[in-house]
């Protein structure tokens, strides 16, 4: 660990920045009728920012930059470099979608990259103001992709809806960083963390502001009973942008949940954990037994998204058990695991989605999905993959990210919340095998076979062999999170 002034532990971040502002001068700097180089552009700067993060997890070692405001270690240089790489995927994904809609244009990729700027400054930061920043630059660029296309009704009321309840949750989140700032004396993720083990404290304070950060925190990532915006802004939005805010972010909340409720309120961790068992259970009960009713597959895909955020839950409240910290590492290894695993295979899910939609028809009715196996009988396994692993099925890798958890949770005590979550999670596999149904024993809604280039086709295929190798051969991945996160809380 080292403190350092120094411009090279940020340097990604800085790049990142002058990217952005070169992608918006070189498009507005084109003449008419040239296509735009936003889309190349931003496959590059994704790339580069990918490897340069995981060449700095290798290092080890635990910066603070800007006065403490920002820390690079191991956790965030990892997460930064799955962020990266998602935003990577997601772009080559969409690029058909977006060309087909008359959205293949650089505020598209301009505004992307902006969520991407977002999400590393919520996963680097190590103070309040820090962590808020990168929310609110993340949360603007989401609600203006959603509002993209200005000329459909419904993606302006989801973009409206999107703005207002963010709005909301960010006052909660704003307002218990001030109950906690007025507790502490200090913005200091670091600092607010010995005033608080101290017990020098007002506790009546530093309890509301607890109940507000961990209702902002839970809006952020989707649990129950804060999570009514998901289904609405995944339904409303262009699948496309679905897929920006369903994957990488995901990441970066877990990064900010971690940040604010370990490194800076470890100490009233008996406090935070029983709220986070009951926004687990909730989200677990809530987004299973919904999402067997949808008929729309985005919303049956969000109501997933909240199940699965309360597996993560259950993993952040695990770390502490009687008193001892000493289960942490791996119940908060197991949760980093789960969301990187969850966004891989949800990067996957709708790249199907993506290829099975075409100009002038959206694949959002899971009836579409129908004798998909007949078109392509390959795509449909890529997508049974997707299915099997979001429903925790061997051997793909949400079997093993499942797993993990469960073995945190019953590790902690908890057992009664494993069975809990094992019970919902059978309820879930119903919807999961549905589409699996749908797409090999169901008669094709049309005659037309996939299509996709050679590029998409072969980051498919790869998107799915991953999924299975993972579940085949997790050590590696679980022990790159187990040590990102050891270092991290030593630190």
């Amino acid at each position: 660990m080292q403190s350092t002034s120094t411009w090279a532990p940020v340097a990604p971040i800085i790049f990142l920045a002058i990217s952005i502002a070169a992608v918006n001068w070189i498009d507005l700097a084109r003449g008419k009728g040239r296509q735009s180089l936003a889309y190349p552009l931003s496959l590059l700067i994704t790339l580069v920012l990918t490897v340069w993060f995981g060449l700095n997890a290798a290092d080890g070692t635990t910066h603070y930059a800007f006065a403490n405001l920002v820390v690079i270690d191991p956790m965030a240089n990892v997460l930064s470099s799955f962020s990266a790489l998602a935003l990577f995927v997601t772009l080559v994904y969409t690029r058909r979608y977006l060309a087909d809609r008359d959205m293949f244009a650089g505020e598209f990729y301009m505004l992307a990259l902006f969520t991407l700027g977002g999400q590393i400054v919520m996963i680097t930061g190590n103070n309040f103001l820090t962590l808020y920043l990168g929310l609110e630059l993340l949360s603007l660029s989401s609600y203006a992709l959603v509002a993209l296309r200005r000329d459909s009704r419904v993606t302006s009321e989801s973009a409206m809806k999107y703005f207002v309840l963010g709005a909301l949750a960010s006052g909660f989140l704003l307002y218990g960083m001030s109950m906690l700032y007025g507790a502490t004396g200090s913005l200091n993720l670091g600092e607010v963390f010995r005033v608080v083990e101290s017990g020098r404290v007002n506790a009546t304070m530093l309890a509301f502001g607890v109940v507000f950060l961990v209702a902002g925190v839970a809006f952020k990532l989707g649990a129950a009973p804060f999570h009514m915006w998901i289904p609405d802004i995944y339904e409303g939005s262009p699948t496309a942008v679905t897929l920006l805010i369903a994957g990488a972010p995901k990441l970066a909340a877990f990064a900010m949940t971690l940040r604010l409720l370990v490194e800076g309120l470890l100490p009233l961790a008996v406090d935070w954990q029983v709220m986070l068992a009951v926004l687990a259970v909730a989200s677990l009960a809530i987004g299973n037994l919904t999402a067997i009713v949808q008929t729309n597959l985005k919303r049956m895909l969000a109501y997933s998204t909240i199940s699965h955020m309360g597996f993560l839950l259950l993993g952040m409240l695990s770390g502490v058990a009687g008193g001892s910290a000493d289960g942490a590492a791996s119940a908060y290894g197991s949760a980093m695991f789960y969301a990187v695993t969850y966004v891989l295979t949800t990067l996957g899910t709708f790249g199907i989605i993506l290829l099975r939609t075409g100009k002038g028809f959206e694949a959002e009715q899971l009836d579409d999905l129908k004798g998909m196996s007949r078109k392509n009988p390959w795509f449909a396994l890529l997508m049974l993959v997707m299915m099997f692993s979001l429903a925790g099925i061997p051997p793909t890798v949400g079997f093993y990210a499942k797993l993990a958890v469960l073995q945190a949770v019953v590790a902690a005590g908890m057992s009664w919340l494993a069975v809990v979550a094992v019970l919902f999670s059978l309820i879930g596999a119903f919807y999961y095998l549905r589409v699996v149904k749908l797409m090999y024993f169901d008669v094709p809604v049309g005659e037309e076979p996939l299509q996709a280039t050679g590029g998409l086709r072969s980051l498919l295929s790869i998107n799915g062999l991953v999924v299975v190798a993972l579940g085949l051969f997790p050590a590696a991945l679980m022990n790159l999170c187990y040590q990102a996160v050891r270092s991290t809380l030593g630190a």
